[in-house]
């Protein structure tokens, strides 16, 4: 049984899939008002359009998912226990090397950067598209 969560982000929609399959149709549509239509090779379009979109978003949905529940965070691949987490404010301020959550080099773009102090003094970045829900979830869940 999983703890119930108070903040989470998937990391992308599966709507991306589709975009190969719409391009293919676009593709067949404009093939069948100037000429012959090859159904086949717009199929196979589709398909490895489709297969391409359907990686990329399942790697997305892995490295990119945030998640906050009652006993930890989880930024991508990582998961801490809040237990180690004293602070997520801005006043904690960030240091120029402060490691990112989740295993990258930086916070990943288009995400905002929550400044996260841990227990051992250290300060890290956690990461969201929503920084401030997350910082008001983590600052509510620390608090209590």
């Amino acid at each position: 049984m999983s703890a119930p969560v108070l903040y989470s982000e998937p990391g992308s929609t599966w709507w991306p899939v589709l975009w190969g399959p719409i391009f293919a149709v676009v593709g067949a549509l404009v093939e069948w008002m100037t000429g012959p239509v090859h159904t086949a090779a717009w199929v196979i379009v589709a398909f490895l359009f489709a297969g391409a979109s359907a990686v990329w978003v399942q790697a997305r949905r892995k490295i990119c998912s945030v998640e906050l529940t009652h006993l930890t965070l989880r930024q991508g691949r990582e998961v801490i226990p809040l237990e180690q987490i004293v602070a997520a404010d801005e006043e904690v301020g960030t240091p120029m090397a402060a490691r990112v959550l989740g295993g990258g080099l930086a916070v990943p773009r288009k995400f905002d950067s929550v400044p996260v102090k841990l227990y051992d003094g250290t300060t890290v970045l956690a990461w969201a598209k929503d920084g401030e829900a997350l910082r008001a979830a983590l600052r509510e869940r620390i608090d209590s």
